[in-house]
């Protein structure tokens, strides 16, 4: 390591703090006229997480574990039900090892016409990983999927949102279509690797979208209402239509899938159906029609 890698970063040379922003950046805002006329497009996605919270950090929590099992016996059924009530698609991240543990579940999403994305292997986070275990990981996942879902995944997730310097690389390599772990813009982007054009475009994330933002359980209490949760999610939407962008939403089995919250999703669908001109796509359909404005 160099005298310069080993300083604090407010003793660091312009080229170094330059080369760290300039790494992974957002390029060209993606945000074509939508499919059909409509106004706004709304992409719903879901982290099929189940177990690999816990198992990822080898933890052997059975309560742990059993709240991971409660995604896929309660909480995929009325998600999967819902969008079905309602002729929604939508895309369903999965880690490999979660899609091994229920390999039927991944089965029936893909029959549903949905799309099975990345989400890692077991959840684990990708910046504490050697370059060479993180690319054999994201391969053995796609092939996985692959084997079980009988489509080879066309975009990914990284766990956690947790994006190392080799990711992106990687992800070339793959010859993935997009990503969904950054948080550089509300519409879709292209992304730049150290100021190089990629082709892969991101749709990105936010804490503020994310279910578990609010509803994850601390030890000693919980987050806001279910009730709060959806007007801070319906002022995302309204404001993604007044603008005519997109709208992408992040949810989890084991975290939306209760009873007193599976409705925050339906009251989504209904609002967003409402306004008669919004185009629900999966990630996959997102990152296609964005991808003729590169």
């Amino acid at each position: 390591m160099t005298e310069a890698e080993n300083s604090k970063p407010w003793q660091w040379p312009d080229n170094q703090w330059c080369d760290r922003v300039n790494l992974v950046r957002a390029g060209k805002r993606l945000t074509p006229p939508w499919p059909e006329g409509k106004r706004c497009a709304v992409a719903l996605s879901f982290d099929v997480d189940h177990e690999t919270n816990e198992l990822r950090d080898g933890g052997k929590s059975i309560a742990r574990l059993s709240w991971g099992q409660y995604g896929h016996r309660r909480g995929m059924p009325r998600i999967m039900s819902l969008l079905h009530k309602h002729d929604v698609m939508a895309t369903f991240f999965v880690p490999a090892v979660a899609a091994k543990l229920y390999p039927e579940e991944q089965r029936a999403i893909a029959e549903e016409g949905h799309e099975v994305g990345l989400h890692g292997w077991i959840h684990e986070r990708n910046s504490e990983l050697p370059a060479a275990d993180e690319r054999d990981l994201m391969l053995r996942s796609a092939e996985a999927l692959e084997l079980i879902t009988g489509a080879r995944p066309c975009g990914m997730r990284t766990p956690a949102w947790d994006f190392s310097e080799k990711t992106l690389s990687i992800a070339r390599e793959m010859g993935l279509t997009y990503d969904s772990s950054l948080m550089a813009d509300d519409s879709c982007y292209e992304l730049l690797e150290r100021g190089e054009r990629t082709g892969i475009v991101e749709i990105p994330v936010e804490w503020i979208r994310d279910d578990a933002a609010y509803l994850w359980p601390t030890a000693n209490m919980y987050g806001p209402a279910p009730d709060d949760v959806l007007k801070i999610f319906m002022r995302e939407f309204e404001r993604a239509y007044e603008e005519g962008e997109m709208f992408q939403l992040t949810l989890h089995p084991h975290v939306i899938g209760y009873r007193s919250r599976i409705w925050i999703l339906e009251e989504l669908i209904l609002a967003a159906k409402a306004k008669g001109d919004v185009w629900f796509a999966t990630h996959r359909q997102v990152a296609e029609h964005v991808s003729a404005a590169l």
